[in-house]
């Protein structure tokens, strides 16, 4: 029984086989995979849940993998927190974190999509992963591709947090740096793919690495019981994740899992990287790329693969898009860490004071139910926080030094 009808343009309709593609060589439009929903439903019921692993895979009739995966098998159904003590601070009734910084094995959403990249690689016959990443693409393809016993070709701009740097060599990848920007990077990136039997996962394999951002989507609703949330706020830098997010709900609400879909999607980036957010507020339906220029290194892309689509779904939804300053991003890290305890890299800085920002302008109102997307873990991005966070205070090992210091903070 094949589930998996073939890919189809975004934008023309035009339909593919199932191939190492990405774009509609008719009008440049991205591909996506198509389903058949008569099919699935078969199988992907409530029941067949309950007895099912807690991982990706627990959706295997919404992936696009027709053998078994290779990998993946501890990533994802990571914590729906509910955050009662950021709901009293911003005034809002319901706040959940989906919290992605615990994800494995790499501490980022990112882990999903490579794990169904990969899958769909190797059914494709490569034996060599690549990526351009902005950093936790880089530990995902590296940390991955090493559990299968591939090898890991990884590109990053040269200036990328050392945390990160740290975190794809450790798995024995070849990591390059390159001079430029991600969108420099990417555009190599194009052309090596063009010349080498590589599975790049975010170029050639894009289409079926995209659809592991649908697991994000999808746990959202089964954690909540399918009642979805009035509000999300989703970080971008290429726009995939939000899109992907709407996907799922479309096809569970498609499967009879959830009835109308009241849910807004808010798109968040940083204002130093914010080619979607200007241009939902300016009312365009193109993207006018920027040269990045902020502190969330992970969104810092310019020119944003599914900037187009991302604003097609905020539209739809009925969401909105908003950005906030270098300033702003540090103040939501450390507000998320200090009334939740939940230390997030910038990305989730910018989704946190996007969140606030919301709510301020009456976006998101008191009564309203918020789920915030954390889709990376602080401890990647430590340069960011270093220097606005004081100094530890020394004392000699003695009561009376620590009577000191004890009566001088009460």
């Amino acid at each position: 029984m094949y589930i998996i009808q073939g890919l189809q343009c975004r934008n023309c309709g035009r339909s593919y086989t199932l191939s190492p593609t990405h774009i509609c060589e008719f009008c440049f439009g991205g591909l996506d995979v198509v389903y058949d929903y008569s099919k699935v439903g078969h199988t992907f019921t409530l029941k067949a849940l309950e007895n099912r692993p807690y991982n990706i895979w627990r959706y295997k009739e919404l992936l696009p993998i027709e053998k078994e995966p290779v990998c993946g098998f501890n990533v994802g159904f990571t914590p729906l927190l509910r955050a009662r003590r950021l709901e009293r601070l911003l005034g809002i009734k319901e706040i959940y974190i989906k919290n992605d910084a615990v994800n494995h094995p790499t501490l980022s959403f990112k882990d999903r999509v490579v794990a169904v990249a990969i899958s769909k690689a190797v059914e494709f016959g490569y034996d060599v992963i690549s990526c351009a990443s902005t950093g936790n693409l880089a530990n995902s393809v590296a940390a991955l591709a090493a559990s299968c016993g591939l090898k890991s070709y990884v590109f990053i701009p040269w200036d990328l947090e050392a945390g990160k740097v740290l975190g794809t060599l450790i798995y024995g990848a070849h990591l390059i740096r390159v001079k430029g920007t991600y969108d420099d990077v990417n555009r190599l990136c194009s052309e090596i793919a063009e010349n080498f039997e590589w599975a790049f996962v975010n170029i050639n394999i894009r289409p079926f690495y995209a659809e592991g951002s649908k697991t994000f989507g999808f746990e959202i609703a089964e954690q909540m019981n399918f009642k979805l949330p009035k509000h999300i706020v989703v970080p971008m830098g290429g726009g995939s994740l939000i899109t992907k997010i709407w996907k799922a709900f479309k096809e569970l609400q498609t499967l009879g899992f959830i009835d109308a879909i009241e849910t807004k999607m808010h798109g968040a980036q940083a204002e130093g990287a914010n080619p979607i957010v200007s241009a939902y507020k300016q009312g365009r339906k193109t993207i006018k790329p920027v040269k990045p220029n902020t502190i969330a290194k992970s969104l810092a892309i310019g020119n944003p693969a599914d900037g187009a689509y991302a604003l097609q779904t905020i539209r739809e939804s009925g969401g909105t898009a908003e950005d906030v300053t270098d300033d702003e991003i540090l103040e939501g890290i450390k507000m998320l860490a200090r009334e939740e305890g939940i230390f997030t890299e910038t990305a989730g800085g910018v989704t946190v004071a996007v969140t606030r920002k919301l709510k301020e302008q009456g976006v998101i109102g008191e009564d309203d139910s918020v789920v915030i997307a954390i889709t990376g873990n602080g401890l990647k991005t430590q340069e960011v926080v270093r220097n606005n966070m004081g100094e530890p205070t020394v004392i000699e090992p003695n009561l009376k030094d620590f009577e000191k210091i004890y009566c001088t903070v009460i």
